[in-house]
């Protein structure tokens, strides 16, 4: 069976006791109550009791409610959702870390987790017994664990410190050695927490290296919590989306990470500064909406990669001024890559009038690659120096799809995006010289 995590109908609640507002003591009446008698101290402290008890009121929260999804052997499921949607909850249910109140899960294999600094270590104990202390927990012999022993050093770059108490280790090197062991030691199943923020830059780039890697190469099941949208796309093939405690949608990463930016909204692919609640720009120019259009100038949050796409944006010139304008779109590729920015190289707003105007960009079609993009709406002009009146970076978001029809030849298959950001469809010729 390839199945190896089926959740259902999970639950999980928490009882949290509400006490009423006491009076504030002040010095005075401290003074005063010290020249109390025993007698009357303790009948204080009775009443005090007693009061208190019935103040006392008890909430019940759902941190997760009727829960259910399956994972396959070798899949990538991102996690995300606002904070307190319950993506830890989960995962601390799956590692077996906190008990279900309602539902089931069942696993297939060992689980390996990485879900908070501190967690799964003795901090007493050194590095090097820490490491042996896991892989005994997840039921591997000294062995085994002998035989991922240097890798396992290696990754985590903590040698120097390997006989030091991991007490002493700075959050860096503790996250480090926790990832080393989790990823290397036998588990099936991997859960990681947005712990590896705390790692720098170049590590964390080395923990998703690896986890494509154990998941692709050697089979292995990941979970992964995250709020870096670039981080899931990239590595996820699918994602759950939670929302207070409930699932919201469970499939392609593209598509639900686009859900998740348009909660509350009509449209990713289109931008309302009045609706937003908030101004863009300043006293000479503002923003007043953006969207991402079809050439029937219907706003479309998909795209087909055949189809071209035109940006548009609407801003207001408040005050007439003798300075250039140009409107200018910033595109970004999921992962948070820089795609390309672009502006108007003719069409430039001279000696603007108060008035509002409409700046569109068109997009060609097999211009940018299947993927997520973000697209920040910008004014700068040009006088006495260079001014940005207004920048709203990811005021705009929408998907580019390649249809499985798409294929040029029946006997070639899909194999996804790619790699890149651009993908222009240029003209060749090939031929045979002799």
């Amino acid at each position: 069976m390839n199945r190896v995590v089926k959740v259902e109908n999970l639950s999980k609640k928490y009882v949290i006791s509400h006490q009423a507002k006491e009076r504030y003591t002040a010095l005075r009446d401290v003074m005063a109550n010290s020249f109390k008698t025993v007698g009357r101290k303790l009948l204080s402290l009775a009443q005090d009791r007693k009061l208190k008890t019935q103040n006392t009121s008890r909430e019940e929260i759902w941190a997760l409610k009727d829960i259910s999804f399956e994972v396959n052997r070798g899949d990538k499921i991102g996690i995300i959702g606002r904070n307190g949607a319950g993506k830890t909850t989960i995962l601390k249910i799956l590692g077996r870390i906190t008990e279900p109140s309602e539902g089931e899960i069942r696993l297939r294999g060992r689980v390996g987790s990485l879900l908070e600094v501190g967690t799964g270590f003795h901090p007493e104990l050194t590095g090097r017994e820490n490491i042996f202390l896991n892989g005994a927990i997840l039921g591997m012999t000294r062995t085994q664990i002998n035989k991922k022993f240097d890798e396992i050093v290696d990754f985590a770059e903590i040698e120097k410190f390997l006989d030091t108490p991991v007490k002493r280790y700075s959050s860096g090197m503790y996250v480090r050695l926790a990832f080393a062991v989790a990823a290397h030691l036998e588990t099936e199943i991997l859960l990681v927490d947005e712990v590896l923020a705390v790692g720098d830059a170049r590590f964390q780039k080395k923990c998703l290296g690896k986890m494509e890697d154990v998941s692709t190469k050697e089979g292995r099941t990941i979970l992964f919590v995250s709020h870096n949208m670039g981080t899931i796309t990239s590595l996820c093939d699918k994602t759950i989306l939670l929302d207070t405690g409930q699932l919201i949608e469970y499939g392609k990463t593209s598509d639900v990470v686009l859900r998740y930016y348009s909660q509350g909204l009509a449209s990713p692919a289109s931008f309302e500064s009045v609706s937003m609640g908030k101004l863009v720009g300043d006293d000479h120019a503002s923003l007043i909406s953006g969207a991402v259009v079809n050439r029937d100038s219907k706003t479309v949050s998909e795209v087909d990669i055949r189809e071209p796409l035109i940006i548009t944006m609407r801003f207001k010139i408040n005050r007439s001024a003798n300075n250039k304008y140009f409107p200018n779109f910033h595109f970004f590729s999921s992962d948070g890559t820089y795609a390309f920015v672009s502006s108007p190289r003719t069409q430039t707003i001279e000696t603007a009038d108060v008035g509002i105007y409409k700046a569109e960009c068109m997009i060609p079609d097999n211009f940018l690659n299947e993927g997520t993009y973000f697209v920040g709406l910008a004014l700068t002009s040009f006088g006495s120096g260079m001014t940005v009146h207004f920048y709203e970076r990811n005021a705009l978001s929408f998907n580019v799809r390649d249809p499985i029809e798409n294929v040029p030849t029946r006997h070639h298959e899909y194999t996804g995006p790619i790699p890149g950001v651009v993908r222009p469809l240029l003209e060749w010729t090939v031929r045979r010289e002799s």
